[in-house]
């Protein structure tokens, strides 16, 4: 069966993607959990260990399938759509997987002023802190701004619930930015916000949800906005 190494489930954005796939797409796998650490490159490090034994990057998500290992969000998206193909991961039309595919290369690249000043936390609420960064940081908004153009697009397009009608690897791969969304209570039109929620609510994302918020991990690297966890149960 395949194994797929993942981080923090609170903070890792990248790990949430390939993760979302396999459940929702009902693909059967093993997880392998290695936690966030110092990720220092003294040979200290547990992460970087693990990790490094798997893959030159040293970093997660990583797709173990026998003799084959796939790390980066994009490829394993890619071998999974190829070793699966009757769960059309992929939109089934052309136009539309070159579409799909465009967007998740958009989203892999690109995006860098919300991640940095939003960096995923499932477990907090800080609307204090997006309310500070819609206010001073135009980069936020204008990402915010795509998002909300292409999404709306590609809802009016083919029609709900989700991106391309049913779920994709497009919808896993914006899932992280929907933790955000929510986390830091950025503005979006209703339409919007309703995608967001459809996505919170796939049992995939559900169960991701659930298990960060359970971790009970505090790091504050990963935290610059907080001194210690949230207390209070949501």
């Amino acid at each position: 069966m395949q194994k797929l190494y993942i981080g923090n489930k609170n903070y890792s954005s990248w790990s949430m993607r390939p993760w979302v796939l396999l459940r929702q797409a009902g693909i059967r796998f093993d997880e392998v959990m290695v936690r966030f650490d110092s990720f220092a490159d003294d040979g200290n490090s547990t992460f970087k260990n693990t990790l490094k034994a798997l893959s030159p990057t040293g970093k997660v998500p990583v797709l173990v399938d026998g003799d084959v290992v796939v790390w980066d969000t994009l490829a394993i998206a890619e071998y999974l759509a190829e070793q699966f193909p009757e769960k059309a991961l992929w939109p089934r039309d052309k136009a539309a997987r070159a579409r799909a595919r465009s967007i998740c290369a958009e989203m892999h690249a690109g995006f860098t002023a919300l991640r940095s000043s939003c960096p995923m936390n499932i477990e907090a609420s800080l609307p204090e802190v997006g309310a500070l960064a819609w206010r001073d940081k135009p980069a936020v908004r204008a990402d915010v701004a795509r998002l909300v153009a292409m999404w709306q697009a590609l809802l009016d397009e083919h029609g709900g619930p989700m991106l391309f009608g049913d779920f994709t690897i497009a919808d896993a791969y914006f899932a992280p930015i929907c933790m955000r969304l929510k986390c830091y209570a950025l503005p979006l039109p209703a339409g919007i916000a309703a995608y967001v929620e459809r996505v919170c609510a796939l049992p995939g994302v559900r169960q991701w949800m659930d298990e960060a918020r359970a971790e009970k991990d505090f790091l504050d690297f990963e935290e610059p906005y907080r001194l210690r966890a949230s207390t209070q149960a949501r």
